[in-house]
C-alpha cells in the first residue's frame, strides 16, 4: 500500500524547497529524471551569487550563472502553481488511484497564491537581471 500524495504537501514543497525538486521526488520518487533536474542549476545559480558577492558586478561569469537561479525558482514555483489548481478528482486518479484522498481546501490554494506571488518576483528578476547585463555588455563593445 503506497503512501497518500497529498495536493497541499506537494505545493508547499515546491514554494519551499522546489529549487532542489523535492516536490518532484515526493510525487514521483527519487528515479525521477525532472526532479534530478533542478539542483544543478540551482547550484550554478547560487554560486553566481556567491561569485559576485566576492568579485562584483563585472563578473561576467556570474552574470551567466546567476539566471540558472532564476529560472529554477520559476520552473518550482509553476510546478506548485500546476499542483495547487489541479482539480481533486484529477489528482486522485492521478496520484491516489487506489485510496480515498481528503480533499485539499484552503491550504493548497494559499499555497498557489504564495507561489505566484513568489514566482512573479523571481521571474521579473531574472528577466530584468539578464536584460540589463545584456545590454551593459552591449554598450562597452
Amino acid at each position: 500500500m503506497t503512501a497518500v500524495k497529498r495536493k497541499a504537501v506537494a505545493t508547499w514543497l515546491a514554494l519551499l524547497v522546489g529549487v532542489f525538486g523535492v516536490h518532484r521526488f515526493y510525487l514521483h520518487g527519487l528515479k525521477d529524471r525532472w526532479g534530478w533536474l533542478f539542483p544543478l542549476p540551482t547550484l550554478l545559480g547560487l554560486t553566481g551569487l556567491q561569485r559576485m558577492d566576492s568579485f562584483g558586478q563585472d563578473d561576467r561569469l556570474a552574470w551567466v550563472l546567476i539566471p540558472c537561479l532564476g529560472a529554477s525558482l520559476v520552473a518550482a514555483l509553476l510546478g506548485g502553481i500546476v499542483y495547487g489548481l489541479t482539480p481533486d478528482e484529477r489528482w486522485n486518479a492521478r496520484f491516489n488511484p487506489s485510496q480515498p484522498a481528503p480533499s485539499s481546501g484552503w491550504v493548497a490554494i494559499i499555497g498557489v497564491v504564495l507561489c505566484l506571488f513568489v514566482g512573479g518576483i523571481a521571474l521579473m528578476s531574472t528577466i530584468a537581471f539578464s536584460a540589463q547585463r545584456y545590454f551593459e555588455a552591449q554598450a562597452v563593445q
